[in-house]
């Protein structure tokens, strides 16, 4: 296992390439996730954080894997949301974050759900939940997973500390749009994803602002 403070992003992403020769399966890439844990120093050049919403901001991306860092202040969070039937897995290398699992009863469009390449299309106007648990996430707790099985879930920065939240995120197959679920109105709808910055450089920090997009999942 290497130690976090001598993992550079690039070992980890070289690391994580050796996988695109092999079957990729949620254990191999967990276990090598946990043994291969990114410090908060390697990942200051991809740690922006805005006070109207998290960030997403992608350190690398291919056709097999994306990898990201997402920065929260105090009481920011996701809607609920899907990962559109990708695998996932999430560390911490700063603070703490709650997320609460859900999974799905039912819908009144279930004929809009297994659509090739996707996992819904979303448009419901009668949406039930349950949720699960709520898993709390931090430097000590390992790696959080989400699969075809748990794929539903909620991430909220309830850390109060000054600094942020900045976790790390690793999909396979790279997705760029999932469900997103306002339980509130009971309304679900396919969201389209986008990054505040790429590969360290921020991305039209104020389009995005006005248009909101950075406010849907990570």
């Amino acid at each position: 296992m290497s130690h976090p403070l001598r993992t550079t992003v690039e070992d980890f992403v070289q690391g994580l390439k050796s996988f695109e020769r092999e079957l990729i399966t949620q254990d191999r890439v967990r276990d090598f996730v946990h043994g291969q844990q990114l410090s908060m120093e390697a990942l200051a050049p991809y740690a922006h954080f805005r006070d109207e919403y998290y960030t997403r901001n992608l350190i690398y991306r291919d056709h097999l894997f994306e990898v990201m860092a997402i920065c929260w202040k105090h009481g920011q969070k996701t809607p609920v949301h899907t990962h559109n039937g990708q695998l996932g897995w999430m560390t911490i290398a700063q603070g703490e974050v709650a997320v609460h699992n859900y999974r799905y009863l039912a819908c009144n469009c279930p004929e809009r759900q297994n659509v090739v390449g996707l996992d819904c299309l979303g448009g419901a106007s009668h949406i039930e939940l349950e949720r699960l648990s709520t898993e709390v996430c931090n430097q000590d707790s390992g790696v959080s997973t989400v699969d075809k099985l748990q794929s539903i879930h909620q991430i909220e920065n309830t850390d109060t500390s000054k600094f942020g939240v900045v976790s790390l995120h690793v999909y396979s197959l790279p997705f760029d749009s999932c469900i997103s679920f306002d339980l509130d109105k009971q309304h679900c709808c396919r969201k389209t994803l986008s990054y505040y910055s790429k590969f360290g450089k921020v991305e039209g920090a104020v389009e995005h602002t006005q248009t909101g997009e950075l406010r849907v999942i990570g």
